[in-house]
């Protein structure tokens, strides 16, 4: 069995300075994917005994970013999603394994007004046809802050939140067509009516303890490997981030 753990840090310097390397050895993940990491190469000396670390990084210096931790050795490794368009804020990173890829990704904003709406359709729609070329392969699992709440239970308060961003119709519509595609909501398919699932909270108004929260965070794998699921988890006691890991149980 492997153990894959996903978590977008806000800033992994900071990260760091608030346990982020102790709350990870102690989850014993064999892969911990990485986003919003908000460095450039050299910016960071963080070693994570046992394991080799694969960096994509923003043109733009303190913004986005992903990292791939890994215990095993991948055969190879993709940055973004080879489209220059899409390709110069570090939001993916992909790792082969003999039986499966590993798709790191941190998804863009559409951003308050929805004013980046337009660019996140077409960012979908690429990392759509990412994946599906990638699981002509071999099966795929995508990780990481995907932006979006994609069912009303996926969010406290749903009625005031339509056509925010993160739950525009345009943004659910889209994760539904990449489900639709031939993927699968890993957390959701095994808890389908956990409500107050959230992995995501505000920094303002005592969100997280009082838990209104977003789930924005997944672990999206292959129908195919459906029958090989464990477990799905979130783990919301781990702090220093508005954000909090989730992971992920898959018998390969």
């Amino acid at each position: 069995m492997k153990r894959y753990i996903s978590w977008n840090v806000n800033g992994l310097r900071a990260a760091v300075k608030k346990g982020f390397a102790e709350s990870m050895l102690a989850l014993n993940a064999d892969c911990i994917c990485i986003q919003e990491t908000k460095l450039q190469e050299g910016q960071i000396d963080l070693v994570l005994p046992g394991y080799q670390s694969y960096w994509s990084y923003a043109e733009k210096k303190g913004y986005s970013g992903t990292a791939v931790f890994t215990r095993e050795e991948p055969l190879s490794v993709r940055y973004n999603l080879g489209i220059p368009e899409h390709d110069t804020e570090g939001r993916a990173v992909t790792l082969e394994f003999a039986d499966h890829f590993l798709v790191c990704v941190y998804t863009p904003n559409a951003q308050d007004g929805l004013r980046r709406i337009d660019y996140r359709m077409q960012w979908d729609d690429a990392f759509r046809e990412y994946l599906l070329t990638l699981g002509k392969e071999k099966p795929v699992v995508a990780c990481g802050d995907m932006n979006v709440a994609h069912q009303e239970i996926d969010l406290k308060n749903p009625a005031t939140n339509v056509g925010n961003p993160g739950f525009s119709d345009e943004e659910r519509g889209k994760f539904t067509e990449l489900l639709e595609a031939g993927f699968t909501d890993s957390y959701r398919w095994q808890h389908p009516d956990q409500e107050g699932a959230y992995s995501w909270w505000s920094y303002r108004a005592a969100a997280r303890e009082r838990n209104v929260g977003w789930r924005i965070d997944y672990f999206v794998i292959s129908d195919s490997l459906r029958d090989r699921l464990k477990g799905t988890y979130i783990f919301p006691e781990i702090m220093g981030s508005d954000h909090c890991p989730v992971g992920l149980d898959l018998d390969l």
